[in-house]
């Protein structure tokens, strides 16, 4: 089973082809340049590189959040547009669970966190034994004194994940949850997590249809928080 896959919740973005559990071509740009400029001419690079046509790829997979709201749907939207010309099943895989990936070498609690703003992170939790991964809980908008709580009689050693890993570590180290940061290498979700992530969800018949992939924001975006301050409705036609 060959997974195509697109990653732009943050301020990186990465394509990668796994077939089966292994990496066959992967492409990673963090420039600060906007993902919808960079997106499709790496995809396009990296497959022509690799000899891999669009259409040999049995799964459209991409991280449909949470993230950057703007950047899950740049990303999204690219994965609806693939999966609907190609006629192929797609994936909506947790930014999160994706990134995880990145920690299975390590033993002990994975601490996935990107900077959600607002005093708030992106997170979820896991512990990895022997190269497994088990979730510890669901993907949430949360502060930083709530994960604090949750892990402070936790004794297994702790690695922080994420864009939001320095103000995570930072806190937990504070106040009294000693951590680290995964190395940079490792820090950042990449496409290739996406992909194993997928790959498993396909297995599982866990698969949308372009028309059912829906980006995952978590919470609302700030002119969503805006209307709802003024007593407006969120739409226009109020529903």
């Amino acid at each position: 089973m060959k997974v195509l896959a697109l990653e732009s919740s943050a301020k990186a973005v990465s394509v990668a082809v796994c077939e089966n559990g292994m990496v066959l071509a992967q492409g990673y740009q963090h420039t600060g340049l906007t993902h919808s400029v960079t997106m499709m001419p790496l995809l396009e690079n990296m497959l022509e590189k690799a000899s891999i046509k669009l259409e040999d790829c049995d799964i459209i997979a991409v991280a449909a959040g949470p993230g950057s709201f703007t950047g899950l749907r740049i990303g999204v939207s690219a994965a609806k547009g693939l999966a609907w010309a190609l006629d192929k099943p797609c994936c909506g895989v947790s930014t999160l669970e994706a990134m995880a990936e990145n920690g299975r070498s390590f033993e002990g609690t994975v601490i996935c966190a990107m900077d959600a703003r607002r005093q708030q992170i992106y997170n979820a939790i896991f512990t990895c034994h022997e190269g497994e991964l088990t979730r510890q809980c669901e993907d949430r908008a949360v502060a930083l004194e709530v994960v604090a709580e949750e892990l402070k009689n936790d004794p297994a050693p702790k690695l922080v994940l994420g864009d939001g890993a320095a103000l995570c570590c930072e806190y937990l180290n504070g106040h009294g949850v000693p951590c680290r940061m995964a190395p940079p290498q490792l820090r950042f979700q990449q496409a290739a997590g996406v992909a194993l992530v997928a790959q498993r969800m396909a297995e599982e018949g866990r698969t949308v249809s372009a028309q059912e992939l829906t980006p995952i924001y978590l919470r609302l975006s700030q002119a969503e928080r805006e209307r709802l301050e003024k007593g407006l409705p969120l739409t226009v036609e109020g529903k």
